[in-house]
């Protein structure tokens, strides 16, 4: 455990201090970005004489990226990037991030941190099966592991029962993936007759998603093991930013001594108090080659004090502010629907939102599948039952009429990356 860690929040905040300083000055010299925005705004760096003075200074998002594409938001030379990044861009033209020399050797420690306070240490067997690539998972993931001193097999996302093979054979202790790969492999472990519970596993670190407390005892109860969320955001360094702890579960602690966190309203952009419900910034302290000042994740969550570290935690994230939709007038996040679904038991956590306009309104429907535990076909008077529990579930918990189509185990197809979650099948224009 790093000396930060178990220090006081006074020593903390200090260095908070003098590395937001440093920061703030370092993207105004050298990112025509920042400088133009602080100059709309009426900031300079030497306006930055308390933490709480960060809130002065403009916001980053996404498109600033996109618009500085592809190295325009970079701080140093191209010759110091050792690493470059980028996000799927299927939305527009990726966001790219950039990493020297010791940006990669700060993730590494960063991750391998995240690991060992999940419960991880160097005697164990790491399983990735993160994506490897411009994604920054699987590598992010790898350099931590080996940081920390473990044996890593970089399995990699995709070919899902030979996942299975090598769990089985190679007999890991922690398995790395999204959570919604982990049901994936939980349900090849079944198709090969395979009992998931009797494996080598005992640790679970998932993330690159959002996910709930359904999803969590789902995937805890068929791999028999504890399963814990990591958090990281590409553009800012990647898995890694903050970690639940296996001293403190429930949230996620947030690596305060590299990022400085915010919460602010997704409407107005204004910060709001410590507890309260709104959208994550992230200022970067100590990244070097593309150091962000503000940054909005877009991901939804509060600021937590912490029992364990003078490091504050964050709620585990319940959506995005992106991924909100308006439906006949009410405010619908997916991990609302996902969890009004794992308030029936018969239900797999394998859903998928479709949304049409057959007239003036939109519409949603919600296909889901059944557990495959329930053994057999259900009946079709079963099948009705089960999807107006469904839909009552929703309006209760939702606030919103649905369409909800129950369907049988497998139909649905799986990822081995992000799950696919909303299906937009209105008319175009």
């Amino acid at each position: 455990m790093d000396l930060i860690e178990t220090g006081g929040v006074d020593e903390l905040r200090a260095l908070q201090l003098k590395r937001l300083r440093d920061v703030v000055r370092r993207a105004h010299d050298r990112i025509p970005h920042y400088r133009k925005a602080f100059a709309a705004a009426g900031v300079h760096p030497d306006d930055l004489h308390h933490l709480s003075d960060i809130a002065r200074f403009p916001l980053t998002a996404k498109e600033d990226l996109r618009q500085n594409y592809p190295y325009g938001m970079f701080a140093v030379p191209l010759e110091q990037v050792v690493r470059i990044h980028a996000s799927s861009g299927t939305t527009g033209k990726p966001s790219v991030a950039g990493y020297t020399k010791t940006d990669i050797e700060t993730w590494a420690r960063l991750m391998a941190r995240s690991i060992q306070a999940a419960g991880g240490s160097r005697s164990d067997t790491i399983h990735i099966a993160y994506t490897y690539g411009l994604f920054t998972g699987g590598l992010g993931v790898h350099y931590g592991a080996e940081h920390l001193g473990a044996a890593v097999i970089p399995v990699g996302g995709g070919f899902t029962d030979r996942q299975v093979q090598i769990i089985a054979d190679f007999r890991p202790t922690i398995v790395i993936a999204t959570p919604s790969y982990m049901l994936a492999i939980a349900d090849a472990f079944e198709r090969h007759g395979i009992d998931s519970r009797k494996s080598s596993l005992r640790l679970g670190i998932f993330g690159a998603e959002p996910w709930g407390e359904g999803l969590r005892a789902e995937i805890e109860q068929r791999m028999g093991i504890e399963a814990l969320d990591l958090y990281g955001v590409s553009e800012v360094m990647g898995p890694g930013v903050a970690q639940e702890c296996a001293d403190s579960k429930g949230a996620l602690t947030v690596w305060e001594d590299h990022f400085y966190p915010e919460i602010i309203d997704p409407d107005s952009g204004r910060p709001v108090r410590d507890g309260e419900p709104g959208e994550l910034v992230l200022t970067t302290l100590t990244k070097e080659a593309m150091p962000l000042i503000r940054y909005r994740t877009r991901d939804l969550t509060r600021l937590l004090p912490n029992p364990a570290r003078a490091m504050r935690r964050i709620a585990r994230v319940s959506g995005r502010s992106d991924d909100m939709l308006i439906i006949r007038g009410v405010n619908v996040y997916p991990s609302q629907i996902e969890a009004a679904l794992a308030l029936e038991d018969r239900l797999a956590p394998h859903y998928l939102i479709e949304l049409r306009r057959p007239g003036h309104m939109d519409e949603m429907d919600v296909v889901v599948e059944t557990r495959s535990i329930l053994g057999g076909k259900l009946s079709a008077a079963d099948l009705a039952g089960l999807e107006r529990s469904a839909e009552h579930q929703i309006k209760a918990f939702v606030g919103v009429t649905t369409k909800v189509r129950v369907v049988e185990p497998g139909t649905l197809e799986r990822s081995h990356g992000r799950a696919q979650r909303v299906l937009d099948l209105r008319p175009k224009g």
